[in-house]
């Protein structure tokens, strides 16, 4: 009998999904939780299972379409099979779906991550709108299951929620009255989405690729996009000295590899980073919008942005602070590994609260990295090189680093972002100072 697969609703605020490559084709046999899809979310790359063995009888999304939440996505013929495995999964009312793994926190795209589809007896109604509609939304006060959809399969899109707000479209009510939600005492006026500009047809001219642009590299340049629209970017770079630590960890290589720890220069850069975020909280922090506060964050989850097989993934060492330098060498190259390997785990990719931007000994001179929104500020690393610098009167070789941060001026000054920095140099400068921090 057919078996209709539904979209599941694979993390808070996500509704919908865009088809990145199937695994099978119509007519395929399959079985109880092999991989039949991979699919991109605002939050994560996922690889969705059969929920039952049997063959797949249509693929109602092709590669590189959208499919929303609650939508069939797959119907699979399980041959009439008396045992049910897993049970359909069937939205309530439109469009709900099933309730994947843990839900999906934070924004970066990263590596495939594999998620187990459950059950789900319980679903509520939702409205298709994408994340930027919802913070209008609830910026201009409107509930989105009074706005007349106009977009695409239902979907609320922007220009609905403007218009039914200047057409005299009732405010959302609160919790306890009816009445509108007062704004929060004090708020500044949220911030004006970014101008929606029509898109750009380029013609053909002659000898050319055209790639679709869709999977990861779409969801990179909706991030970066964001961030570049939203955040108020300034950027600041420093020269730091790392001869003193460049001998330290050329002393501690061997007893590290001992230890099972590949050591290189980040827990270093790790572990300075979090101390002055301990004394410049500001820079560990995010903006709730819909709130307009300010979040300041009492944990330190750094992510680490780094180049993928599959284009820029941000890895996160948790708990930054609690971790020596050798654990955090060797989580470091665990969450390398993981992201090289398509195996990281959502908890591996999700929810940092500061960024170091490496890459490696092609840093470069200096870079101007944009932050990973909805954090404050990004570090970026560049490569360390032999060159001259003046030390008491006289001309000497010297390690060599430029140290670059981009901070969102909304949030934090540039007094914040240099002082923050400073303190950094600081402490690569004279690892002796690093480790009395951590005693």
């Amino acid at each position: 009998m057919a078996f209709n697969f539904y979209m599941p609703d694979i993390g808070e605020g996500v509704v919908e999904g865009e088809i990145v490559a199937w695994r099978v084709k119509e007519g395929d046999r399959v079985k109880l939780d092999q991989p039949i899809v991979e699919v991109m979310t605002d939050k994560a790359t996922v690889e969705l299972p059969s929920p039952r063995a049997g063959t797949i009888a249509k693929i109602n999304y092709q590669d590189g379409q959208i499919c929303p939440v609650g939508q069939i996505l797959v119907v699979i013929d399980d041959d009439g099979a008396a045992a049910v495995v897993k049970p359909e999964v069937r939205p309530a009312a439109a469009p709900a779906a099933p309730v994947a793994a843990a839900p999906v926190s934070g924004s970066a795209a990263g590596a495939a991550v594999a998620i187990q589809v459950v059950d789900a007896t319980a679903s509520r109604p939702r409205v298709l709108a994408t994340p930027a509609t919802r913070r209008l939304a609830r910026q201009l006060g409107v509930e989105l299951d009074r706005v007349h959809p106009t977009g695409k399969h239902g979907r609320v899109t922007t220009d609905d929620v403007r218009g039914h707000r200047s057409n005299g479209g009732s405010p959302a009510s609160s919790a306890n009255g009816g009445a509108p939600a007062p704004a929060p005492t004090g708020a500044a006026p949220a911030a004006r989405p970014p101008t929606a500009y029509a898109p750009i047809a380029i013609a053909s001219t002659g000898n050319e690729e055209r790639v679709p642009l869709r999977g990861m590299r779409k969801k990179i340049a909706e991030s970066m996009a964001r961030s570049v629209h939203t955040a108020a970017h300034f950027t600041y770079v420093e020269e730091v000295d790392m001869t003193e630590l460049v001998l330290v960890r050329e002393r501690a290589k061997s007893r590290a590899t001992e230890r099972g720890a590949k050591l290189t220069y980040l827990p270093f850069i790790v572990k300075a980073v979090v101390s002055g975020l301990k004394k410049w909280p500001q820079l560990n922090a995010s903006l709730d919008e819909a709130t307009q506060e300010i979040v300041r964050k009492k944990y330190y989850h750094i992510g680490i942005a780094a180049q993928s097989p599959h284009g820029l993934a941000v890895s996160v060492v948790r708990d930054a602070d609690r971790r020596s330098i050798l654990d955090l060498a060797r989580e470091i190259d665990r969450l390398g590994e993981a992201v090289r390997t398509g195996t990281a785990t959502r908890d591996d990719l999700t929810g940092s609260t500061f960024t170091i931007s490496s890459l490696g000994k092609l840093g470069g001179v200096l870079a101007t990295p944009i932050i990973n929104f909805p954090e404050v500020a990004i570090i970026g690393v560049h490569k360390i090189e032999e060159r001259p610098a003046v030390r008491g009167g006289q001309i000497v070789a010297r390690h060599l680093m430029n140290l670059s941060i981009s901070v969102d001026h909304r949030l934090a000054d540039g007094w914040d972002g240099a002082m923050f920095l400073q303190d950094v140099k600081t402490l690569l400068e004279d690892p002796t100072t690093m480790f009395m921090e951590m005693i």
